[in-house]
């Protein structure tokens, strides 16, 4: 079971059948999505029995009611034609008319992901969408994916009839550099706080080596007691009992200006002597520009 502030995500079960044929016997709903409206309670029922019995497989419910709204998959290796490997899966999904608007399928999906990526080891998600399901894009978009590929002529065996489909996906890699520019547009709050000290111009987020992330801001004051995001992040870390980096990513006033100081760098640096060279810095994120501290920093003054 997968939880949201709203959400349950939970396994199917056979007293779902009413509530599912309910939302899956609107035409607005299935047949966009590739399967035809549910005639019946019963055919609900062996939907249940024989199609969401994948192990990844879940209804969406609400908090409030625990009713079947919705369904979402991960599609492991073998139920999948959009790739053969065990470490990749393809996402699908869909929800009930009367709950469409409510960004619901936005935040079902980021806790989806967060399961494939942090707990059952998957390095990509795929997923796709048929020409002129506009939800569907939108719900890939707000969710991260990139867009990866357009193919005509698509069976579509339920419906009988070919489509033109288009095809996304993220990586795990893509997942965390997202969840760091969340986490660090999050604390960006440029302020004055007294007439000599402002902050919050610059953000910044670090991964650490657990995957959790700490935030900072940019401290500046009229004397040399200021201090960068980077350095403010990492001492937040620091201070919760951990000292290995992964990733590092700023938000600058400039884009395009993402690089670390050179104190952040030295403080990086001398925080992980044998392993520096392999901490991955954001750039730019708009472009995705990654450069590793090693990249940036190739001579160290000591050794």
């Amino acid at each position: 079971m997968l939880k949201t502030e709203r959400l349950i995500l939970r396994r199917w079960e056979d007293s779902d059948a009413e509530s599912l044929f309910e939302y899956a016997a609107d035409p607005d709903v299935g047949p966009i999505a590739g399967w035809p409206p549910h005639q019946s309670i019963e055919e609900s029922r062996d939907v249940i029995k024989n199609v969401f019995n994948g192990k990844e497989a879940y209804a969406i419910c609400l908090k409030t009611d625990d009713r079947a709204i919705g369904a979402i998959e991960l599609k492991l290796n073998g139920h999948t034609d959009l790739t053969d490997r065990d470490d990749e899966c393809e996402l699908g999904y869909w929800l009930g008319k009367p709950f469409w608007g409510q960004g619901i399928m936005p935040e079902a999906v980021k806790e989806i992901l967060r399961h494939a990526f942090e707990k059952i080891g998957m390095t990509k998600v795929w997923a796709g969408y048929y020409e002129g399901n506009i939800k569907s894009k939108r719900v890939q978009e707000k969710s991260g994916f990139r867009y990866q590929w357009k193919s005509e002529g698509v069976d579509v065996p339920l419906m009988h009839e070919k489509r033109t489909g288009h095809v996304s996906s993220m990586t795990k890699d893509q997942w965390q550099w997202d969840r760091l520019y969340e986490a660090a547009k999050g604390v960006l709050n440029p302020r004055t706080i007294s007439a000599y000290v402002t902050a919050g111009e610059v953000s910044a987020a670090v991964l650490s080596s657990s995957g959790k992330i700490y935030t900072g801001v940019c401290i500046d004051t009229c004397s040399t007691l200021g201090i960068c995001a980077e350095r403010n992040a990492i001492f937040n870390m620091i201070t919760n009992g951990e000292q290995e980096i992964r990733k590092v990513l700023c938000i600058p006033p400039v884009r395009g200006k993402g690089a670390p100081c050179g104190a952040c760098r030295e403080l990086m640096v001398q925080l992980m002597p044998d392993q520096y060279k392999s901490i991955e810095i954001m750039l730019d994120y708009e472009s995705e520009k990654i450069m590793t501290l090693g990249e940036l920093t190739p001579e160290w003054w000591i050794g």
